[in-house]
This record gives structure tokens, C-alpha cells and sequence, in this order.
């Protein structure tokens, strides 16, 4: 299996959606219902395109196939798409903040493959050579068996408010980094 990745441009956003819708409607139905899923995909799932834009979001090829897309920041937003008016540009002081490991989306075809640790290392590595000495996240419930295994400490859970009466549980994670 040839694994690429590569840094995300704004022409790549329409497959980045497509991968996120695709991945939260197959990936995430254990853990949410339809309709959670469906408004999760309007606000706090969909495209951060902040990300795109500072050169910290990525996809991952697997033999010339998009498999994966996620990232890290320097930001203050801990999760969110565009759509989300609490996003927070601030940059993070390496010294005493922690970068945020942020979007992983992949396909379903490719779940349980190693692509997940793959991207993640990676970020972890952007992150580490940009002086971060901890990361934080706000992870699905899918997701936090993926950082659970890669050494990352769940937090209180947060119900996030989606509109229309729905909710879904947010899971905040942290992690010391080895610098």
C-alpha cells in the first residue's frame, strides 16, 4: 500500500466535504442517529477551511486514492466548521498552549487501516516542529478510540447544543508531547 500526504489547497474543499459527509454518515451512525449526524454535518463537522487557508489540514492518498483528511492548528477553535460563529482565530502560544489536532474524516473503506494513526503522527510531528509540547481536541465518539489508543486523556464529556432540540456529546482529549 503507497500512502501520500499532502498538505490540503482550497481547490481540494469539495472532496474534503464529500469525505466528511461520506465518513460521518457511514463511520459515525453507531454512535449518532440520522438526524444528529445530518445537523452535525451543518455546523460543527463541516469544512474549517481556516485550516486549508494556514497550511495545516491534509489529505491522505492510498495508492493514488483519497483515503483520509485532517489536521492541526495553532488556533484557538478547539472544533468547528465555517459555519460555526464561535470559531476563535487567536493565535496559540506554543509555550503554554496546546495545538489542536482537528477534522479527521476517513472514507470508510479505508477505516481500520493504520491511515488514522498515519495522519495523526503526522500532525503530531507539525505540531511538535512548530514548539507545541501538548495537543487538545474535541473528539467524536468514534473518534476517541483512534486518540485513546495514541495516548490522548479524555476530558468531561460536553453535550453540544446542534439546533432543533438535538445534541451530541463532545468528547475534549489532551496529550503530552515528548519535545
Amino acid at each position: 500500500m503507497a500512502v501520500e500526504i499532502r498538505v490540503a489547497t482550497m481547490d481540494d474543499c469539495p472532496a474534503i466535504a464529500r469525505i466528511i459527509a461520506e465518513s460521518a454518515r457511514v463511520l459515525g451512525r453507531p454512535d449518532y442517529s440520522d438526524d444528529e449526524i445530518e445537523a452535525a454535518l451543518k455546523g460543527p463537522w463541516g469544512l474549517d477551511t481556516r485550516l486549508v487557508k494556514d497550511s495545516t489540514y491534509f489529505l491522505v492518498y492510498v495508492d493514488g486514492e483519497l483515503a483520509a483528511c485532517g489536521g492541526w492548528s495553532y488556533r484557538t477553535t478547539l472544533f468547528g466548521s465555517d459555519a460555526e460563529a464561535s470559531r476563535d482565530a487567536a493565535r496559540l502560544d506554543p509555550a503554554k498552549d496546546a495545538a489542536r489536532i482537528r477534522a479527521f474524516f476517513v472514507r470508510p473503506g479505508f477505516a481500520r487501516q493504520g491511515i488514522g494513526t498515519l495522519l495523526l503522527q503526522h500532525c503530531e510531528a507539525a505540531a511538535v516542529a512548530a514548539g507545541f509540547r501538548s495537543l487538545s481536541l474535541g473528539s467524536t465518539l468514534p473518534g476517541q478510540r483512534l486518540y485513546a489508543v495514541h495516548g490522548f486523556v479524555a476530558g468531561e464529556p460536553i453535550d453540544y447544543d446542534l439546533g432543533d432540540g438535538l445534541s451530541m456529546l463532545v468528547i475534549p482529549m489532551t496529550k503530552q508531547l515528548d519535545n
